[in-house]
């Protein structure tokens, strides 16, 4: 048998009980909400209650004294707006407290996800997860409900101020909810599809203008500029198309409940005129149930109008509840070392990788020791696995087989951040925060300025900061893009300087820098790697001549291994790359055979 599909009304019932671990603490503000509620809810009877009296007594028997009306009408109203102020400051402010709650604990789920998260979606969703739809849904959800709740209240109590009054009456009117109710069914389930549909397509949009942003120039470079409007109007006409289907769902509800209403209203008049003419009923009681029964249609018209705002306000939320309960999140061991190690060992023993988008394997069977203190180069065509080989080390990759020793232990049984606390990186990419240079250096670390001025100074970077406004202090602004590459690339240096790890992973350090600031740098990466195990992946050769093993990688596999004599002299994968690495750089300097004769 097909799944039945759950109604409306059972999937708010499970988005509450989703929502409702992060808004715990709120109980007392829960019950004064609700007490407020329900007194402003008792005042609308009170409002067609008055009527009675002071058509028969005060217009027709002359008996009403004048000042109890404005004592009663002042009194009434004073009581229902103080009510409804506390009603919503009060639910507001238990959205609020939800809302940071469960901000809080998103951007927390992001700081310790796997990292296939983060390969599996793109950055502007999670962005819009966090920061927009959270507070978006919970905006919504704040006025839908206090108009859920005050109106379902409103409602009952008029209905049993009509019920009170007229029974026969009433039934009538209570004869159209149903209609109503299946209405609102109908058209919400519309506007719940609609809106996962929108979501989607404006997760589809904002990462289309993050691109554009991102990759401005080399988009104007290759004038990409129709091709690149083309798809942002694709995704823009769609989220148009769908945000009006969304309006004709959500405008339809009001038109026909009012219609329903007004079938009822008619029905109502009808018979009371002819109750009047039989029973002798009075002119108050008569205006006193046709006020009340008119008042059931603002609740009615609410009620209506809330299933979209409700559904839309869940449906943004539960983007973030799906992070949170469905993210699977990095898990480590236990083992920490008693101290901070001075150098440690690794070994990879027999360690497989596959990436799960991958048919072949990134990493196979692959056995390496390296010993305490020593450096140890990797090089080979790109796709190779050196990357890869790195990232396993703080498991940002897991293995798929085999194991990968640290100091002794299985990485699986380090805990993570004492693993990652014996490790600095410095990649091709660099990735700067927004912050001053010295809490850049410092990044995870409190600033210990002449320790930061030092690692500054050994990745001779310390004569352009000198030359800023604001020397370590001025802000490098977003992702420092107003340092140029090699001063971007010396500034992760010395963020691994200052962090004075045992193990350090060099990929591509010198990438960015021109030959002046590659040997500066080189000579200070001499002085860092000193007594640390060092893994350097390296494309050009020139950044290995220090290493005191050179591992050949091809296909996921260790292909040779040895001193650059040893591989040279097998004139095999190394000494071919070593060939196209001279060509190379004979072809971008033709005065280079001239300088070596």
């Amino acid at each position: 048998m097909p799944r039945q599909e759950p109604s409306s009304l059972q999937r708010l019932v499970a988005q509450i009980r989703r929502l409702a671990p992060y808004s715990s603490g709120n109980r007392l503000y829960f019950c004064l909400m609700a007490l407020s509620i329900l007194v402003a809810s008792m005042t609308e009877p009170l409002i067609p209650a008055l009527m009675k009296p002071l058509l028969d007594q005060g217009f027709q028997a002359g008996a009403l004294k004048l000042w109890i009306i404005p004592v009663a009408l002042l009194g009434l109203f004073g009581v229902r707006g103080a009510a409804s102020f506390c009603a919503q400051y009060l639910l507001a402010l238990m959205s609020n407290r939800t809302m940071h709650r469960l901000r809080t604990q998103l951007f927390l789920r992001l700081q310790n996800a796997h990292p296939s998260l983060y390969s599996s979606s793109t950055s502007s969703s999670l962005i819009n997860t966090v920061v927009y739809e959270v507070q978006i849904g919970t905006n919504l959800l704040v006025n839908a409900l206090l108009s859920l709740i005050k109106d379902s209240l409103t409602l009952l109590a008029l209905v049993a101020y009509l019920l009170f009054l007229n029974w026969q009456l009433t039934l009538i009117v209570v004869a159209v909810f149903p209609f109503v109710a299946w209405v609102m069914k109908v058209l919400s389930k519309r506007l719940h599809a609609l809106s996962k549909s929108t979501q989607t397509a404006t997760d589809e949009l904002a990462y289309v203008v993050e691109e554009n942003v991102l990759a401005y120039r080399t988009i104007r470079l290759h004038n990409a500029h129709a091709s690149q409007s083309a798809r942002f109007d694709a995704l823009n006409t769609r989220l148009k198309h769908l945000a009006m289907k969304s309006t004709v769902a959500h405008s339809a509800m009001t038109p026909v409940t009012q219609l329903l209403a007004a079938v009822a209203l008619s029905a109502v008049i009808c018979i009371a005129l002819w109750q009047s003419a039989s029973s002798g009923s009075t002119v108050g009681g008569f205006v006193a149930f046709t006020t009340a029964m008119l008042m059931l249609v603002a609740p009615m018209k609410h009620l209506s109008e809330v299933a979209g705002p409700v559904t839309r306000g869940f449906t943004a939320i539960e983007r973030g509840l799906d992070l949170l309960e469905l993210t699977i999140t990095e898990t480590g061991g236990t083992h920490k070392p008693s101290g901070r190690l001075s150098s440690a060992s690794i070994a990879f023993k027999n360690v497989s990788v596959r990436y799960p988008s991958s048919q072949t394997q990134a990493l196979t069977h692959l056995n390496l020791i390296i010993n305490a203190g020593e450096t140890v180069a990797f090089v080979g065509p790109s796709g190779s696995g050196k990357t890869t080989l790195a990232n396993t080390l703080a498991r940002f990759v897991d293995a798929s087989e085999g194991e990968i020793l640290v100091d002794g232990v299985d990485v699986r049984q380090w805990d993570l951040a004492a693993l990652r606390s014996h490790m600095a990186f410095v990649s091709q990419d660099v990735v700067m925060l927004s912050g001053t240079v010295a809490e850049n250096v410092a990044l995870g670390e409190a600033v210990d300025r002449k320790r930061a001025q030092s690692a500054i100074e050994l990745a001779h970077l310390g004569e352009y900061v000198a030359q800023l406004a604001l020397g370590m202090d001025t802000q490098v602004g977003h992702n420092a893009l107003t340092l140029s590459g090699g001063q971007r690339q010396r500034l992760a240096i010395a963020r691994a300087i200052y962090k004075d790890a045992p193990i350090l992973v060099l990929d591509e350090a010198t990438s960015a820098l021109d030959a002046q600031s590659e040997q500066a740098v080189k000579e200070a990466l001499q002085t860092l790697t000193k007594g640390r195990t060092t893994l350097v992946i390296a494309h050009r050769f020139s950044t290995i001549e220090h290493a005191s093993r050179i591992v050949v990688m091809e296909g996921g596999k260790i292909a040779e291994m040895g001193s650059h004599a040893q591989l040279m002299q097998l004139q095999g994968v190394y000494f071919r790359l070593r060939q196209l690495d001279g060509r190379a750089v004979s072809a971008a300097s033709p005065h280079a055979h001239l300088a070596a004769s």
